[in-house]
């Protein structure tokens, strides 16, 4: 079968590979549907993300239907329309006993304390093949795996397999009361989930930051008040629209790949500041490509943090659910601690807010689909990912479709 697979910083092919097979009782392989590309899967190809294994396939977003079970799987049958939690967790220990999934005990082949397991990442994460591929096994499938309502369509679901989940994480996590001033910073697919959370809990006003033009066009569609960080100093900016106070919440949805502004008002780092970023680049990823137009890693790894923390309000909240290694060992705890800020940081618990996702699309007129704006076969995945990686008009968010026939683009 075809699939996206993985084998150096900046080396990803399109490659033949082999059907994946029932490995344990509790596993299924699903045909998929469709699958698409997130900005978590630039940081495993930026290396921003390190210890990928040679020859994992990529990607960890799809929906699908159900071919072959395992005799210990009995939430499903053959045949059922699926979507994917991004992350991996077994449903029955303590932590997904408490619907805390992305802290599973036993999903993570590294053991109880090796963190999140997910689809299509690297080593310490368990190596699980991915999901830009024709066909998946899933792992603990009962539990990894979630019903698609006859009402719901591929490419609604394919939202709900991990960026609608994680924004809507991300506003609950921020801790949203009807009236609240809100900044996402980032408009990426998983800031524009962030800013639709944030207005169905009530936000007064969101304020959404980045300097892409479409992304932030995509944003003022959704009624945002947006923050070109190239051209005005968003924190001056935030200050002002909240009569000096400051959002009651910010929201990081960009994570270890940020990129400083170069030139104009937000421009204040300096030569030290740039000598600092530069050392920070080198100690979050090592081995990464710092120049050049392709797979180049961001310039400014901890600036949105450093940005949260200024911007938000006395006793607000930072919610954090751009990614960050390991490695990133970076945040202003000093100015976090004296502004009295509770910060909320996770991985999302996939298994725990699909269904809610899902719930919202049957009950109201939200279409996560909305964001897609590219459908691609499977075997142009690479293109789609270099257009994504430069983050280039009309890539925002690209579903990637295993079949000859793309009758199914919309």
């Amino acid at each position: 079968m075809k699939a996206v697979v993985f084998y150096g910083i900046g080396n990803i092919q399109v490659d033949e590979v082999a059907e994946p097979v029932i490995e344990l009782p509790t596993d299924a392989v699903i045909k998929i549907t469709a699958s698409s590309i997130c900005g978590t899967d630039l940081h495993m190809v930026r290396g921003t993300m390190a210890g990928m294994k040679s020859g994992t396939i990529l990607g960890h977003e799809a929906v699908g239907v159900v071919e072959k079970i395992g005799q210990s799987v009995f939430n499903f049958k053959v045949g059922d329309r699926v979507v994917v939690c991004s992350t991996i967790a077994c449903g029955d220990c303590v932590y997904c006993k408490a619907e805390e999934y992305a802290s599973c005990d036993r999903a993570n082949p590294n053991g109880p304390d090796a963190g999140t397991a997910f689809f299509g990442g690297p080593e310490a994460t368990g190596a699980f093949n991915g999901l830009q591929a024709e066909r998946a096994r899933i792992p603990y499938a009962d539990s990894v795996l979630v019903a698609i309502p006859k009402n719901v369509t591929d490419n609604d679901a394919l939202l709900c397999s991990d960026i609608f989940p994680t924004g809507y994480m991300g506003a609950e996590m921020a801790n949203i009361k009807k009236g609240d001033f809100v900044a996402v910073f980032g408009c990426g697919p998983v800031g524009q989930m962030a800013i639709a959370a944030a207005k169905q809990m009530g936000a007064r006003e969101v304020f959404a930051i980045d300097t892409v033009p479409d992304r932030l066009a995509m944003a003022e569609k959704q009624g945002a008040i947006t923050i070109d960080f190239e051209k005005q100093d968003p924190i001056k900016v935030l200050k002002d629209l909240t009569n000096g106070f400051g959002p009651d919440a910010c929201i990081d949805a960009v994570g270890i790949d940020a990129e400083r502004p170069h030139g104009g008002p937000a421009d204040n780092n300096g030569l030290l500041g740039m000598i600092e970023n530069i050392i920070e680049q080198k100690l979050v990823a090592p081995v990464s490509v710092m120049t050049g137009e392709q797979w180049r890693q961001g310039d400014g790894p901890s600036l949105v943090l450093q940005w949260c923390v200024e911007a938000v309000r006395k006793s607000g909240v930072v919610s954090i659910i751009g990614v960050y290694p390991e490695t990133a060992k970076f945040f202003p705890i000093g100015a976090a601690m004296n502004k009295a800020l509770t910060i909320r940081a996770a991985n999302c618990s996939h298994r725990k807010y699909i269904p809610k996702c899902l719930k919202v699309l049957q009950d109201t007129s939200f279409k996560p689909s909305k964001i897609l704006t590219a459908f691609e076969g499977l075997g142009d995945a690479i293109s789609c990912y270099k257009h994504f990686d430069k983050r280039e008009e009309g890539w925002l968010k690209v579903e990637l479709i295993p079949a000859e026939d793309l009758s199914l683009k919309s």
